[in-house]
């Protein structure tokens, strides 16, 4: 019973959110429509950089406990990066999945291949997952929706800075 309401409560979260930034977006996407198209480098690897930059603090769209569980919590965040923007190696300690709405998004696991994203795509980072990801557009900003069930205010990135 606590599995079907825990997972009631995430997908009853996710297609609220979901519909709330999309209206959001769509009123962005026929401003956008008439600037020039994006340019985006390729997926390669940005510049070692051991320092996050460019990206842009929200608060949380949601943040509450989870019924019926103990010390549990369910947090939707409105994740913006600016061109260039890069949130360097950490992890987090409970899995996180992320929701392309607008731009480009390069994600990286440690020791696999960048995988590049586009609004609409989504992708689950496995908990203690060692990854990276960054915008690649030089004048395109980069925002997505970031879930997260985990042990209350436990969820958030942990810096993982390669050694010296």
């Amino acid at each position: 019973m606590v599995k079907t309401s825990l997972v009631g409560l995430i997908v009853f979260t996710t297609v609220g959110v979901l519909f709330m930034v999309q209206g959001q977006a769509d009123s962005q996407e026929k401003k956008a429509t008439q600037q020039t198209p994006p340019a985006t480098a390729p997926a390669a690897q940005p510049v070692a950089s051991q320092e996050k930059k460019g990206v842009i603090p929200h608060t949380p769209l949601l943040k509450t406990a989870v019924p019926d569980t103990k010390n549990q919590e369910v947090a939707v965040y409105h994740v913006e990066y600016a061109p260039g923007g890069i949130n360097p190696r950490h992890y987090h300690p409970a899995a996180v999945t992320f929701h392309i709405l607008e731009g480009t998004a390069v994600f990286q696991e440690e020791g696999k291949e960048p995988v590049r994203l586009h609004a609409g795509d989504s992708l689950l980072v496995p908990t203690g997952t060692i990854h990276w990801h960054w915008n690649p557009s030089s004048t395109d900003r980069l925002r997505f929706l970031e879930f997260i069930v985990a042990e209350k205010d436990k969820g958030r990135s942990i810096p993982k800075p390669l050694k010296e």
